[in-house]
């Protein structure tokens, strides 16, 4: 499954009432280590597909959302289990440490 694009029109459907944990990427097109996240973010949505959602989140277009999850650094990842956060990780993660966020 393909990565998400998270809003806050879409996010109680997407996130708050999954049946699956939602690993959240809160990112910004002008942000390095971001680009460097985001294709280990998209191998590990097609390797867990059926097993995880994974969602983004531009927190230049969704301040909101950015602000609810209190993020003050970019990339931070957050695990979203049963509408609760999980786990979080602020800056660049190897593909290997964002797994073990997951605990799957």
């Amino acid at each position: 499954m393909a990565e998400i694009i998270i809003t806050k029109d879409n996010f109680e459907n997407e996130v708050m009432k999954s049946d699956k944990p939602v690993l959240i990427d809160f990112w910004a097109t002008w942000c390095g280590p971001c680009r460097m996240l985001a294709p280990i973010v998209e191998e590990i949505a097609k390797e867990y597909d059926g097993k995880i959602k994974v969602g983004k989140v531009n927190v230049d277009d969704e301040p909101e959302l950015a602000g609810a999850f209190r993020v003050a650094s970019i990339p931070t990842v957050v695990i979203m289990k049963n509408g609760k956060i999980a786990n979080q990780a602020i800056g660049y993660r190897p593909k290997e440490a964002l797994v073990k966020l997951l605990e799957l």
